[in-house]
Formats: structure tokens, C-alpha cells, sequence
């Protein structure tokens, strides 16, 4: 446990090391206010549905930028021989990282938090505010975040290049998303339908983002987080035995 703390500090202190972590936060930040002033104020749309609904694309380039450099990096500067020999196991050395990242993309969630309570102020002000789909967006969201984080850093495991560990991270999520979107539920045959929506993140996604949290769809990211995690710590055995 000490040893994962040790390495969540260390990974959370590198990324305010470098400007990349601010310029992250400011472009999501920019990047939601533009989509809550195109949606309430352009549009006159009023439902959470439709913003919650474009996270996910946006989340493809966000979550792989964040953990591209993890892995990699160390790779690259030779710094992984030095987490290779701490008194730990893989797996605690995974998870370091792995919160690290996680820790940071609740901190960027939390900077939003407050958006939509204003903007319903804003367009219609003086009646309730439904909370309910705005807890499942946002709760939807850090659970996406964390599936992400799990399989970009698995990507980020298998190259000491950061451009083609997000290349891989992007393409990874990318494939597990779209597997559970409409366009793809239309497409393939009836058979296939219910074997897709299981296997893709988007059907998870939009059920829990309405406000429906079942425990099969929080089953179902933690068995994503697990075993991309699993895998990242196995690529980091197989280095030790090279």
C-alpha cells in the first residue's frame, strides 16, 4: 500500500511538473463550456442528455493524452528499472499509476460539476432541479474515465513511444465504445445485438448517465478496469524476465 501511494504521488507530482496538465485542464474546461453554450443557449436545449451523451468522443482524446506519457516515458528515460526493483509487487506499481491518472481526470470532472446547476438557473430559472441524471452523467463519466485510464495505460505499457501509445489507447477505447453504439446495434444481426451491447461501453455508459445504476453495468467497468490493469502488470513482469 505504501509502495502505490508512493508511486500515485510521484505520478500526480510529474504531471503539474510540466505545463501539459494545465493546458489539459483549460482546453476541458473550454471544450464544456463551449458544448453547454452551443446546447442551452444556441439550440435552446434544456435535457443533460444530449451533453452526457457527447463525453465519451471527447473522452477518446482527453484520457489518452493523460496516460500516453506513463508508461512510456518511463520506458524511454529508463526510469522503469528503478520502479521495477521498489519492495512491491507489479500490480501495487499499476495501481499507483492507475489512481494517479484518476485522481487527475476527478479533479477535471470536478471543475464542470457546477455547470450544469448554472446553466439550468440560467434557462429556467425558479423550477426544481432534477439532480438524478446529473449524478448518473457525472458518476457515468469517472467510471468511463477509469475504464479508459485502465486500457490507455495498458497501451502505454506496450511502447516507449508516447504518439503511438496514444495512438493504441485511442484505437483500444475507440473499438470497445462504438462495439456498443447504435450504429453498430443496427447494423449487425439480431444474434449479435445483445452479445454487443454487453461487450460495448456505450450501452453501459448510457444506461447508468440516465440515472439508471444498475450493478451489472458497475460489474461490468470494474471487470473492464481489472483486466486491462492485469494486463499492464503482466507486460511489467514480462520486462523483468528479459
Amino acid at each position: 500500500m505504501r509502495v502505490m501511494l508512493t508511486v500515485a504521488r510521484r505520478e500526480l507530482r510529474s504531471f503539474f511538473a510540466t505545463p501539459i496538465a494545465y493546458v489539459f485542464l483549460v482546453i476541458y474546461l473550454i471544450a464544456m463550456q463551449g458544448v453547454f453554450m452551443y446546447l442551452f443557449f444556441l439550440i435552446g436545449e434544456a435535457d443533460l442528455r444530449r451533453f452526457f451523451a457527447l463525453q465519451p468522443v471527447f473522452m477518446l482524446f482527453l484520457i489518452p493524452a493523460i496516460t500516453m506519457r506513463s508508461w512510456a516515458e518511463e520506458k524511454k528515460v529508463g526510469t522503469i528499472e528503478m520502479l521495477m526493483t521498489l519492495p512491491a509487487r507489479d500490480i501495487e506499481i499499476v495501481l499507483g499509476k492507475f489512481f494517479a491518472c484518476l485522481a487527475f481526470w476527478g479533479a477535471a470532472l470536478a471543475l464542470t460539476a457546477g455547470l450544469p446547476w448554472i446553466v439550468y438557473r440560467v434557462v429556467a430559472p425558479g423550477n426544481t432541479v432534477d439532480s438524478g441524471p446529473i449524478i448518473g452523467g457525472y458518476v457515468s463519466l469517472f467510471l468511463l474515465g477509469a475504464v479508459y485510464i485502465a486500457i490507455c495505460l495498458f497501451a502505454s505499457s506496450l511502447t516507449e513511444n508516447q504518439i503511438v501509445a496514444f495512438i493504441l489507447g485511442l484505437v483500444l477505447c475507440s473499438v470497445l465504445l462504438i462495439a456498443g453504439s447504435p450504429v453498430i446495434l443496427f447494423t449487425v444481426p439480431e444474434f449479435l445485438v445483445k452479445p454487443f451491447q454487453f461487450i460495448g461501453l456505450w450501452s453501459n455508459f448510457d444506461d447508468i448517465s440516465r440515472g439508471v445504476i444498475e450493478s451489472r453495468n458497475v460489474i461490468y467497468y470494474v471487470s473492464i478496469i481489472f483486466f486491462f490493469l492485469y494486463l499492464n502488470a503482466s507486460m511489467i513482469m514480462s520486462r523483468k524476465w528479459k
